[in-house]
């Protein structure tokens, strides 16, 4: 029996690095609800009173930066500067250039040394998928992403008015056999109140925060797993977090790209997802490849996947593609990379077009991760593959 524990991590949508990430979505939202050919590479940076938001745009829209900032911010709750940052008084920073040219003519139908659509950079992504939960997702991200998850939204709908924005999770997971069979150790760093009022000293507010935090927030997601946990939680090991946001940590897009995909369970390919059109295949081929890993496992043709693409920029065709399923696949991989190749579109127009990527949806990506959400904006998580799988590989038997 091989026997090991393996630990993810999250960050809620108050996390001054996810602040940044929900600017830049948000801001290409904008532009995308106006022009939906945009070009947008969009880099924000928070800090204490200041948000600077810079990067690359091409189109024909035209976006108030200061309003989309300041909403977004009220939007995630950081309404007091007592917060780390207040919606309604902080100074804002905009420099925003043109797309390059050079760039431009290589994406752009027929303007590069191609006819088609090339990618928008050079790189490699991956997707995985497995089935450890019903969304097909590593069982330890997953559980990450619902502690912070809920815990913002009991935050907003008043239920513990006490909690602020900023908050963090970590959830590790006991395997045997490569099966999740134990919840070892849940650890959850959470932004609150000063107290210090209600209660006579440091140590009680502490004691108070951290069987709420229990009673309510890890306890119920825990026991929607149906896996036995123990209970040897970590709540606020410093023993107090008051002071937060932005002030307290300078914010920057694309600095969660682990808790944004698979929590370190499967291979990361560097590029960031928030700020980007899906001309930039960063972001679109990483949706490919988690719908591609998705479908072959809920056709259960596998019970783990995992999927690369590379690219050239300018170039359509990737420069290579694989799918990789761990010895669990019902055929070779090398058999499934070819009906993977035959089902599904690998060029950077195909892919958008596929999963209809012009459409402004990106804010909500933003925080509690881009995979393994059940909702319909998300279509990189739909499994309307899985006929389309299971015909071709009839057909080639």
């Amino acid at each position: 029996m091989v026997k090991f524990t393996f630990t993810s991590e999250s960050v809620s949508e108050g996390h001054p690095d996810k602040v940044c990430d929900a600017i830049s979505d948000a801001i290409l939202d904008e532009y995308l609800k106006q022009d939906p050919n945009s070009r947008v590479a969009c880099e924000t940076l928070a800090t204490t009173g200041t948000v600077f938001v810079s990067g690359e745009i091409t189109s024909t829209a035209t976006v108030d930066v200061e309003n989309t900032v300041k909403k977004t911010l009220g939007d995630i709750g950081y309404n007091d500067s007592a917060y780390g940052m207040d919606y309604k008084n902080v100074n804002i920073v905009s420099m925003l250039d043109k797309q390059s040219p050079e760039i431009a003519q290589g994406v752009n139908q027929g303007s590069g040394l191609h006819d088609e659509q090339g990618a928008g950079d050079q790189g490699l992504m991956f997707g995985y998928a497995c089935n450890e939960t019903k969304e097909l997702m590593p069982l330890p991200i997953h559980l990450s992403h619902r502690l912070v998850e809920k815990m913002s939204a009991l935050r907003k709908s008043g239920e513990i008015s006490w909690l602020r924005p900023d908050s963090k999770s970590q959830v590790s997971v006991v395997y045997e056999d490569n099966i999740p069979v134990k919840i070892d150790k849940v650890v959850i760093a959470t932004q609150h109140d000063d107290m210090l009022d209600r209660f006579d000293n440091e140590r009680e507010e502490h004691s108070f925060v951290k069987q709420e935090i229990i009673k309510h927030i890890i306890k119920p997601v825990l026991d929607e797993s149906r896996i036995p946990y123990s209970e040897d939680f970590i709540v606020n090991g410093t023993g107090r977090f008051v002071f937060g946001g932005p002030e307290a940590d300078t914010g920057l897009t694309g600095r969660k790209i682990i808790v944004d995909t698979y929590g370190g369970y499967a291979p990361h390919g560097g590029g960031a997802f928030s700020g980007k059109d899906p001309s930039k295949v960063d972001r679109s081929a990483a949706y490919m490849a988690r719908y591609i890993a998705k479908n072959i496992v809920a056709a259960e043709l596998a019970d783990k996947c995992e999927v690369q693409f590379s690219y050239s920029i300018g170039v359509a065709e990737p420069t290579s593609f694989y799918v990789k399923t761990f010895g669990t696949g019902s055929i070779s991989d090398e058999e499934l990379t070819d009906v993977a190749k035959a089902v599904f579109p690998l060029k950077p127009a195909g892919i958008i077009e596929h999963l209809k990527l012009k459409h402004p949806r990106y804010q909500i990506t933003s925080a509690y991760g881009h995979f393994g959400r059940e909702d319909d904006s998300f279509t990189w998580e739909q499994t309307g593959m899985v006929e389309a799988l299971k015909l071709k590989l009839t057909e080639r038997n």
